[in-house]
């Protein structure tokens, strides 16, 4: 497999390798980017992304009711029991019912809550039988992925490695590999590409710090840990290019260690793995 060589900038991977993909980057859709300004979550492309966007969607309008609500017992309590319009306040020691309530009603919101969390975490640990295996191992400051099914294994290197801004270089770099300068921080010089609507499992481990796999469009997230074996599992629903990164503080640059996931056709990804096999990484275009 290529190494990272720092001192080379863009020298060290070559245009010649930032074509691999490039013909193919052009015919898909970037789906799964960060938006500049955004507030809200990447489109959900995944079974596991949907649930946790409708999870947290839903625990918002919870603690938002009970924000408002609480705010608005709070402002009661001011105006009416003030000094002003209750000179001569009320002693007692305890008030049974009431104290039944609020222990009973928050346990009651957070059983409702868990009903539904609890399912969607036990669906991300259930790790389910692969259609496609994937092992990423998390480098300072690379991921090297191996299909051991298939043979193939390949570093991957964000584009303009060892270049903390945007350049003439390194916009040409991107634009020869099939991207806009949108996208630099994000594309890798090689992509994990992936057959749609197949069960992908990942196995995510580190060579030498804690590391982690994310891809928020999936709704996945997996620190990888030096000697250790880690899965996370998925299924995408849409063709298209997907972004994630490094989620564990891992070094100095650490904010340089994109993952680039590109999700194909069936058909695509036969002649792919078939030509990855023989050492051609690019993937042809449709």
């Amino acid at each position: 497999m290529r190494h990272a060589n720092y001192g080379g900038g863009l020298a060290a991977f070559g245009l010649s390798t930032l074509a691999a993909g490039s013909a193919f980057a052009q015919s898909l859709e970037i789906v799964g980017q960060p938006k500049p300004d955004g507030i809200g979550f990447q489109p959900a492309a995944t079974e596991l992304a949907h649930d946790l966007q409708w999870l947290d969607h839903t625990v918002l309008i919870i603690i938002s009711v009970i924000t408002v609500f609480v705010t608005a017992l709070l402002l009661y309590v001011i105006v009416r029991y003030n000094r002003r319009a209750n000179p001569t306040p009320r002693g007692f020691t305890h008030n049974t019912p009431l104290e039944i309530a609020w222990t009973l009603i928050p346990v009651l919101v957070l059983v409702f809550i868990g009903s539904f969390s609890l399912p969607a975490l036990f669906k991300q640990q259930t790790i389910p039988v692969a259609d496609v295996t994937i092992k990423a191992t998390g480098n300072q400051w690379f991921w090297s992925y191996e299909y051991p099914d298939e043979g193939i294994a390949f570093d991957s290197f964000m584009i303009g490695q060892g270049e903390n801004r945007m350049s003439p270089e390194v916009e040409a770099a991107l634009k020869a590999a099939g991207y806009s300068k949108e996208q630099f921080l994000l594309a890798t010089d090689t992509a994990v590409v992936i057959p749609v609507g197949k069960t992908i499992v990942v196995q995510v481990t580190a060579a030498d710090v804690i590391h982690s796999w994310k891809v928020p469009a999936f709704g996945v997230m997996q620190d990888g840990v030096p000697g250790r074996l880690a899965q996370l599992w998925f299924t995408a629903e849409k063709e298209g290019i997907y972004f994630g990164q490094c989620s564990e503080l891992c070094g100095k640059d650490h904010a340089y260690m994109p993952i680039t996931v590109k999700v194909v056709s069936e058909e695509a990804y036969a002649k792919w793995v078939e030509g990855a096999k023989a050492g051609n990484l690019e993937l042809a275009s449709n």
